[in-house]
């Protein structure tokens, strides 16, 4: 089948087994099918899928990756490079990165996850939980699903699960729940973030064959911890890993999004 024939049957099938999905009409476009796409896998359950179908995911998300682009880990300049005269620890292990995490080639990314770790249900939301189920694909959930099912209860805050990438370029997701900030964050709230940052490491080390590993900006989006302190911990945390570690871990990556974010990491490393 062609790309187009792929999308039409894996979208035909899923919306015959959602309960809301056969009410929606198939988009004429190409743009709006990918779009529903998305939109039922965001709200599909973490219930068993047909190898066939799954294939099909497959197939149209590696093709999609191929056609926006990978960003690869050898690209990316150190901050020992990007900022001369540094003196931030292991400047030549660290990197600072603005763009797609879906879209970076290293051994494991982190995902800020929810309790559930289940993914984000809600449709095309700016969430980066949503943003690397979507590119991993339908399995995501489902091996979540089948650790917390395993485990018994909800993903405690400041530790950290490991699960395969998929459809990611990068090979393993760190699934990390960070602290949620109503007002101001306290002392316990530093202790948690921190503690996000210590249990993805040393996870990473642990499994053997993860040297790099890139993090997302853990609880300052939908969990609302300052930008500028969540960055603070971020950067202490993990050179302070490097220090005492016996090693594993060769290249990690600061991935922000925003302007706004890169400046936040770029003022550190510059005062540093």
């Amino acid at each position: 089948m062609s790309t187009n024939e792929t999308l039409d049957a894996l979208l035909s099938a899923l919306r015959a087994e959602s309960p809301t999905g056969a009410d929606i009409p198939l988009p004429g476009d190409t743009a709006g099918k990918w779009h529903l796409l998305r939109t039922l896998m965001n709200i599909r359950p973490p219930v068993a899928i047909s190898p066939g179908l799954l294939e099909m995911q497959d197939r149209l998300l590696s093709a999609r990756c191929t056609a926006t682009g990978v960003t690869r880990l050898d690209a990316l300049r150190s901050i020992q490079l990007e900022f001369p005269g540094t003196r931030t620890p292991f400047a030549d292990r660290l990197v600072l990165w603005r763009g797609d995490i879906t879209a970076l080639a290293v051994d494991a990314i982190v995902n800020a996850a929810n309790e559930r770790l289940l993914g984000c249900f809600v449709p095309h939301h700016r969430c980066i939980d949503n943003a690397i189920s979507s590119a991993a694909g339908m399995q995501l959930r489902l091996e979540c699903a089948e650790i917390i099912r395993a485990q018994g209860h909800s993903e405690p805050t400041g530790q950290a699960r490991l699960t395969r990438g998929y459809n990611l370029p990068a090979r393993y997701v760190l699934h990390t729940v960070g602290p949620i900030v109503t007002d101001q964050p306290t002392e316990a709230h530093d202790g948690q973030l921190a503690s996000c940052y210590r249990a993805c490491l040393s996870l990473a080390a642990r499994q053997g064959d993860i040297s790099s590993v890139a993090f997302c900006c853990i609880s300052t989006g939908e969990f609302r911890f300052p930008r500028g302190r969540a960055a603070e911990i971020a950067v202490q945390t993990v050179c302070d890993w490097m220090k005492h570690s016996d090693g594993g871990i060769d290249k990690v990556v600061f991935n922000v999004f925003t302007l706004e974010d890169h400046d936040v990491y770029a003022g550190l490393f510059r005062a540093s």
